[in-house]
């Protein structure tokens, strides 16, 4: 019991970031477009000005448009997409106060591919290696996103254990009009003093 806590601890610690946003659910392919979801799983507001994002080019500053993030408070999510912003609203039903960026030109994710989220000091916040090719067994998210549980946000590449929205996942999907199927918007997160008990993450329940 204990060296499983120790592992535990060691896998956390090597998760230190320069802030509490996370990669929370992506999809490579669909017919409302791509997206990548980012969430606060912290307990204070981020300011997301001057952050960037780039795939397997790995180079911060690629894509400075996540500007248009601003502040993103506690349990709030925000999406980067390759349509626009109010196209992706309308076809996934988003209020209006969910954060869209799009249309990014600049993303073009691939079957297999690398998402990398950098602060504004060029510092890798988070990154994800997915791919059902390169990571057999892992989902493919193409026409059905992927939520990365919260337990397992200390992993930069793609678990076998991960499921595709819908099938029997707990965050509550829905379709867009192309018939694609995910969870793009918020995530509500249980109070902080839970979060150590979720293995360094964050309880959390999905909404609309």
């Amino acid at each position: 019991m204990k060296r499983a806590l120790m592992v535990g601890a060691l896998a956390c610690a090597a998760r230190v970031v320069s802030a509490d946003v996370v990669i929370s659910e992506w999809m490579y392919s669909g017919a409302n477009g791509e997206f990548v979801e980012f969430t606060n799983v912290g307990v204070a507001p981020v300011d997301m000005t001057n952050w960037s994002y780039s795939d397997t080019d790995a180079q911060p500053g690629d894509l400075l448009f996540l500007d248009v993030f601003g502040v993103v408070m506690p349990g709030e999510s925000v999406i980067l997409t390759d349509v626009s912003a109010a196209a992706f609203r309308g076809a996934w039903g988003l209020a209006d106060s969910v954060k869209i960026f799009g249309p990014n030109a600049n993303s073009n994710l691939g079957r297999n591919d690398q998402i990398n989220l950098y602060d504004a000091l060029g510092l890798l916040v988070d990154q994800l290696s997915f791919g059902d090719q390169n990571y057999p067994g892992t989902p493919r998210t193409q026409n059905r996103s992927c939520n990365i549980p919260a337990a397992d946000y200390a992993f930069t590449v793609a678990q076998p254990t991960w499921v595709l929205s819908g099938d029997g996942d707990e965050f509550g999907s829905w379709v867009s009009t192309g018939y694609d199927v995910g969870t793009p918007g918020y995530v509500i997160p249980v109070p902080a003093s839970l979060a150590l008990a979720g293995a360094c993450g964050l309880l959390l329940r999905r909404r609309r």
